[in-house]
């Protein structure tokens, strides 16, 4: 096995993962995604109308003020925008709610047109839509201007016709032509009735409540759950017109069970373990990625945290890890699901107890302390007794004073898991090289396995090597960790593992290097010896070096099977390559420097000549231009000639062949111009003459 393989092993083994349904409560993370996610547009407001109630709806829940431009902005939007005649009726629906909680100002008249218009969709209403929207504003319009009467007509008919919607099960159809029911439809109609209930003039029957009362109990009978005690609705066979998944049902149902429980005089009974768990699915999701989610989320549970039936109080464990070590204490806080403060507690352990030890005491109904300053039960939970190893703990909590005029829920018994960490001793190591034969031990080494060992032992393939030690808790007790292996690796890099078993509370293994020649490919020489001790609750666990032993194998045979190819490192094929040393050809041999010189002097000989034979013919300038213009071409033809001489001088002594070139060309270009003018000069100064 691959040396980093054996790392990733031990790496998982010291890490230890949370579990339990214990959740947190609503933190400061969800107000800066909240932030995040509500981002005003361009124009300064959040979008639609749907959008800025969400928008307005979540800083509400969570405290947070909007800029006084943002408000404005969607102010302006709501008062400009919204035009009663034209608008959609969910459109009308939020747009009132988000003038509620922006505080936004609409003209009267306004006003009184969208009520018209929302009591006449009531009137003509034939789908669970239209009276859940034009309900829900209507109630709005009351909330805001706190007009009693002539906001709904005959609201027992009302109340009848939506109630004629709904199903032996609970749930609710959309319209009276639809054959499939819906669980979020029934939310809706929830919220519709409280509606009604609360714009009707007169009392509505109580046989007609009791129905409604009756249909919310079975609703909560189709609850789905989670392993970990998370509660929530689904929606089962539905048009994919209508299709919504858990979160949204969930929040509908919710929002609809506590409205129509705000409105209503007795009790539901609906066990208060069910809203908790309710409660834990919302805690559960973190932070959602959308804002129409995040919306969600935190109304259903600022729902549950002011509902008539029952408030849920959230355990949370600030730290689920133990350090017996560090003397920590274990400590649970309880709150409600916004992290304010719950109603005076008492919180017990009914039990402890740590599946891995089988002789560990069980702790059973020990009351936590209650510090008033923090809010934080705790319990010395160390001084118990209490050894390494991971515990299956069960809190219960009860209030103090159970005559209080709201109702809580605590979850009855909560099941958490508690990991307890410490330093596992290490005693009587020791590694013997021993006689095959007689299995006495030939050489016998203590270890001292909390520092580093440089051992050096030898053996051949009819003796064994044996390695034992104790490990012990630190209530002094046999521990047995998760890994323990032995690792050889030889000079070849090939490595062999084998796992350290335990018997009579000793960890002990011995090799046989007879029966493991094949094993090992009968390669004799050097090898490391590297132990490896690891476990999530061991806290000194490590991965030690002890020392090489030197091994004497006999020779392979023909047919044995040879060690595997060692696999080639891919980042080797981008380092740096060997440096290439090329050597050139050893120069030929050059002639003396003396014999070069008086080569070059007969070179220039003819040169020489040539001009000692121009003075003795005599040089003749009687042809020379007189004039200015000419003379001066004249005078630039012989320069441009001088140029050309001393380019071909530089070239022999330093220029390269293609700059002489380029040179040339530009000096040929100004001696055919010069020149030409100079010859044209000469040859009209000669016809001239002859003429003459």
């Amino acid at each position: 096995m691959d040396r980093k393989i054996g790392l990733l092993l031990l790496i998982l083994s010291i890490c230890v993962c949370s579990e339990g349904a214990v959740f947190a409560p609503i933190s400061d993370r969800h107000r800066s995604a909240a932030l995040e996610l509500f981002a005003p547009s361009e124009d300064g407001s959040f979008g639609g109308f749907q959008e800025m109630y969400e928008a307005l709806r979540t800083f509400q829940i969570l405290g947070i003020e909007p800029n006084t431009e943002t408000k404005q902005s969607s102010c302006h939007l709501l008062s400009e925008s919204l035009d009663p005649s034209s608008a959609k009726i969910d459109e009308l629906f939020y747009a009132l709610k988000a003038k509620s909680i922006g505080h936004c100002q609409i003209g009267s008249a306004i006003l009184e047109e969208i009520k018209l218009r929302l009591q006449s969709i009531v009137k003509d209403a034939s789908s669970l839509s239209d009276y859940y929207y034009a309900v829900g504003g209507l109630v709005s319009i009351k909330e805001e201007s706190h007009e009693n009467n002539n906001l709904l007509a005959d609201a027992s008919g009302v109340f009848r016709s939506i109630k004629s919607l709904s199903q032996s099960d609970g749930r609710w159809r959309y319209n009276s032509d639809g054959a499939e029911s819906s669980t979020y439809a029934a939310g809706m109609a929830f919220s519709a009735l409280a509606g009604v209930i609360s714009l009707a003039s007169s009392e509505i029957e109580e046989s007609m409540i009791d129905n409604v009362k009756g249909d919310i109990i079975k609703l909560f009978g189709s609850l789905e759950s989670y392993d970990d005690g998370v509660l929530y609705f689904d929606e089962k066979l539905v048009d994919a017109t209508y299709n919504y998944g858990p979160l949204s049902t969930t929040s509908s149902v919710i929002r609809g069970v506590a409205a129509f429980t705000a409105v209503t005089s007795g009790k539901l009974n609906i066990p208060g373990e069910k809203l908790l768990g309710l409660a834990n699915f919302f805690l559960s999701i973190g932070i959602p990625g959308s804002g129409s989610d995040l919306y969600l989320q935190l109304d259903s549970l600022a729902v549950l945290d002011n509902n008539r039936i029952s408030i849920p109080l959230i355990l949370s464990l600030p730290a689920s890890v133990l350090s017996l070590t560090s003397k920590d204490q274990l400590k649970v806080k309880v709150s409600r699901v916004f992290g304010s403060e719950a109603p005076p507690l008492t919180v017990t352990i009914v039990q402890a107890h740590n599946p891995l030890l089988k002789d560990s005491p069980a702790i059973q109904d020990k009351e936590m302390e209650f510090d008033s300053e923090t809010s934080v039960h705790s319990i010395d939970f160390l001084s118990n007794g209490v050894d390494v190893g991971k515990y299956d703990v069960e809190f219960k909590s009860s209030l103090n004073d159970p005559e209080q005029g709201k109702a809580y829920s605590t979850g009855g018994q909560i099941p958490a898991k508690i990991y307890v960490t410490g330093l596992i001793k290490i005693d009587e190591a020791e590694i013997a090289v021993l006689d095959g034969d007689n299995g006495r031990a030939e050489s016998a080494n203590k270890l001292d396995l909390s520092k580093e060992n440089v051992l050096s032992l030898s053996a051949n393939h009819l003796q064994k090597l044996r390695l034992s030690f104790k490990l012990y808790s630190p209530q002094d007790k046999i521990f047995k960790p998760h890994q323990v292996f032995l690792k050889l690796r030889h000079e070849t890099k090939i490595e062999h593992i084998f796992i350290i078993g335990s018997s009579a509370n000793q960890f002990e293994v011995t090799l046989d290097f007879l029966g493991l020649v094949e094993k090992l490919y009968y390669l004799s020489g050097k090898y490391d010896l590297e132990l490896t001790i690891g476990d999530s609750v061991m806290e000194n666990s490590f991965l030690q070096a002890l020392g090489h032993l030197d091994l004497d194998l006999p020779d392979a045979p023909e047919k044995a099977a040879r060690p595997p190819p060692q696999p080639v490192d891919i980042y080797l094929r981008f380092g740096p390559r060997p440096e290439i040393a090329h050597i050139f050809r050893t120069p030929e041999r050059r002639p003396p420097k003396e014999l070069s010189l008086a080569f070059l002097g007969f070179t220039l000989l003819p040169l020489f000549g040539f001009l000692i034979g121009l003075l003795r013919l005599g040089v003749n300038l009687k042809n020379f231009p007189s004039s200015t213009v000419p003379a001066s071409f004249a005078i630039l033809f012989h320069a441009g000639i001088a140029a050309v001489l001393s380019l071909y001088l530089l070239f022999w002594i330093k220029l390269d062949l293609f700059t002489t070139l380029k040179v040339l060309g530009v000096l040929a270009v100004f001696l055919v111009f010069v020149g030409h003018r100079t010859l044209s000069h000469m040859a009209s100064t000669s016809a001239k003459l002859k003429s003459a």
